[in-house]
């Protein structure tokens, strides 16, 4: 039997929405803005992310905690293309198989040092975190 959702399951749900939106929106203004070229990867885990927004959005406005069934499986294998992304930049010559320069770095956010898939894996584990709590709770 689950337990009736709470207010902390909406705040939970709502921070976890404002981090999809800040990732959404950094890597539209990184492209749209600034002119950097997303890769192959870059173009998966946006195609994760970017459902993310509306998902968490909408389970915040509802508070519907039971979304982590949706949540987990986005951002679990965003996790993992991001985690690939950063291993592949840190260890890499440039190039990747994925149709070019993956391992390429563009942008890196100074002073902390994080490359823009460094980025998107803090959100993945972030959305992802939240998603485990959800999933817990129910």
């Amino acid at each position: 039997m689950s337990r009736p959702a709470g207010p902390r399951d909406r705040w939970l749900l709502a921070g976890a929405a404002v981090v999809a939106l800040v990732a959404t929106a950094g890597s539209l203004f990184l492209s749209e803005v600034w002119g950097l070229y997303p890769c192959d990867l870059c173009w998966y885990q946006r195609i994760l992310m970017y459902p993310l927004v509306v998902v968490l959005g909408v389970a915040a406005y509802e508070t519907r905690p039971r979304v982590y069934r949706t949540v987990l499986p986005l951002s679990g294998v965003g996790l993992a293309v991001s985690t690939y992304h950063s291993w592949l930049q840190a260890t890499s010559d440039g190039s990747c198989g994925f149709g070019g320069g993956c391992a390429a770095i563009q942008y890196r956010l100074e002073p902390l040092g994080l490359t823009v898939p460094n980025l998107a894996l803090v959100a993945f584990a972030l959305v992802t975190a939240a998603g485990v709590v959800l999933w817990r709770r129910a």
